[in-house]
């Protein structure tokens, strides 16, 4: 299932917001939403307002019209043959990732069609990756000449070191059901329901403590660089604070007395 196809007067990047999900939908259908310097900017522009706004419980990936995601933009990065140029891209992109990674909120990606190069770097780099039962990926710039050096990086901290190599050596596309085996997606959706699979995550992510939800996607990257000594007295630590907020106070009693929580975020 892919999301409709938009006209052409509408931004690269449309946000909807809903109930505390934040949606955000790469919009370039006809060029399978290339990632382009001009949706860099989009995309960082969006994540720096997603981020300073409490109000987002969870954000949405998602593109617009047959497939998720193709990558870069060939065609705008041949149009600038300069080393210099390459450079700025490449750190434009990865800015982009390590933003994912460093809001506050978990960001779910929807894959429908293709994920290729820079977009299978967008999945592996969200925090959750639910994809449609034809969703294909693939690191492909290798079958042109080019190593996704950059997707590697995301691409090697998801799935074992061998898959990772295999795709990047070969280009090869795998099925979503092989990509969920490899660790590179969390569910697989038949097409017509992957809206509802996504929601339902989301929802599930909205109807927990706010608090926890934040500090634990903070500990969760940090801790994956740490060792096993140092991992352990940070997250006890974390734990010690996250046990003096209200929402945690708030929710053991309601375990306690057999009741819903209702969350303060605080």
């Amino acid at each position: 299932m892919s999301l409709p196809a938009t006209s052409a007067n509408e931004s690269i990047l449309l946000r909807e917001d809903r109930d505390g999900v934040a949606t955000l939908t790469l919009n370039r259908p006809a060029q399978f939403n290339a990632l382009s310097e001009e949706m860099l900017t989009a995309l960082q522009t969006a994540l720096d307002d997603i981020g300073a706004d409490e109000s987002v419980r969870c954000v949405v990936l998602a593109g617009a019209g047959k497939a998720f995601c193709a990558g870069h933009d060939l065609k705008q990065m041949r149009a600038n043959p300069r080393q210099d140029y390459y450079e700025s891209l490449f750190a434009q992109c990865s800015r982009v990732m390590l933003s994912i990674v460093n809001l506050p909120v978990p960001v779910i990606v929807r894959v429908h069609g293709m994920a290729t190069a820079a977009g299978c770097q967008l999945v592996a780099t969200c925090d959750l990756a639910v994809a449609a039962e034809s969703a294909t990926f693939a690191v492909s710039g290798i079958n042109v000449g080019l190593f996704c050096s950059t997707p590697a990086v995301a691409l090697s901290r998801n799935v074992s070191a061998k898959q990772a190599f295999d795709m990047l050596v070969t280009g090869r596309f795998i099925p979503a059901a092989e990509a969920l085996s490899y660790g590179l997606l969390n569910r697989v959706a038949p097409d017509a329901g992957l809206d509802e699979a996504v929601a339902a995550l989301a929802a599930d992510i909205c109807a927990k403590s706010p608090v926890a939800i934040r500090t634990g996607k903070a500990m969760f990257a940090r801790q994956r660089s740490m060792g096993l000594e140092e991992a352990y007295a940070y997250a006890g630590s974390v734990m010690a604070c996250n046990m003096m907020a209200e929402d945690a106070g708030e929710g053991i009693d309601a375990f306690v007395g057999k009741r819903k929580p209702v969350w303060k975020g605080r």
